[in-house]
């Protein structure tokens, strides 16, 4: 591909052109294993937050061989991968969505963790609309990958720590983050998606209710108001910029709550955000 093409994919869509690349050249076979840990998240549709892999996954038993030249780099994991943790997604062998998960969650980061988690537990989730999910299906692939994380395994704790964080509700990598930090940083537990009642028979969803702070919180991604997808392609950026306003100004008047905002520049890290919320006099319970 050329550079400029290459640019305009996202970092999931660059991986993914990685794997099929390793799969074309390397055959069915992989040397004996399947594409596994972040490799098999790109081939689920799970997004990398602040991760761009240059080396696929493969996992296996018996997972050498050599990389011939011009082959994209190969990081190999010689683990026992039981059948009924294969799956087949495009054609291509990989590891199954909560094996998958469970090793994720044990290798990468936990910005990176969380996000796919969340993801992941969203996509199993059943239900339409901003507020709705099948919980009994959150939770039977939250257990199916803790059946993965085993004890004294390297990860595991932190890994477990971030299964029990994970939440269906949070729609963005973004919001994920946020939640991460807002534990990092000492606020109770938030609730998500918080139903509000609008004007004739509206209804509209705050992202974090911040119980132990008295406000609301709302993640501000560009998308929101850029990207055309997102937005509705009907609706330009004026449209979206008002509709937004009136939106605040309602649950702000109808609550007797503050909305406080942050976005992507204020998630860099825990200290980051915790400035952004401090600015606005916006401390958890125990620092007031």
């Amino acid at each position: 591909m050329d550079g400029a093409s290459w640019r305009e994919w996202t970092s999931e869509d660059r991986h993914r052109i990685r794997v099929i690349a390793a799969q074309r050249r390397r055959g069915e076979g992989l040397g004996g294993g399947v594409f596994s840990h972040m490799s098999a998240a790109v081939l689920w549709g799970l997004p990398l937050a602040r991760c761009e892999p240059e080396r696929v996954h493969v996992s296996g038993a018996a997972t050498n061989g050599h990389v011939r030249a011009g082959e994209p780099a190969v990081a190999r994991h010689e683990v026992t991968v039981a059948e009924q943790d294969i799956a087949v997604v495009d054609g291509m062998r990989c590891t199954s969505l909560p094996r998958t998960i469970a090793d994720v969650l044990r290798s990468a980061s936990e910005e990176t963790g969380i996000s796919l988690l969340d993801a992941a537990l969203r996509a199993v989730a059943s239900g339409e609309g901003l507020g709705a999910h099948d919980e009994t299906a959150v939770e039977e692939l939250r257990e199916e990958v803790a059946r993965h994380l085993h004890p004294g395994a390297r990860g595991v704790r932190r890994a477990r720590a971030l299964l029990d964080l994970g939440d269906a509700r949070a729609h963005l990598p973004g919001e994920s983050i946020s939640r991460l930090y807002l534990r990092h940083i000492g606020f109770a537990p938030p609730r998500l998606q918080v139903p509000i009642d609008g004007p004739r028979g509206t209804r509209y969803f705050a992202d974090f209710g911040l119980d132990d702070a008295g406000v609301w919180g709302e993640f501000d991604g560009r998308a929101k108001y850029l990207d055309p997808a997102v937005r509705g392609t009907d609706v330009d950026v004026e449209a979206a910029l008002l509709a937004e306003k009136e939106r605040e100004d309602w649950i702000r008047g109808t609550t007797g709550r503050r909305v406080v905002r942050w976005g992507g520049q204020d998630i860099r890290d825990a200290g980051t955000l915790r400035a952004r919320l401090a600015a606005f006099r916006v401390f958890p319970r125990a620092q007031r």
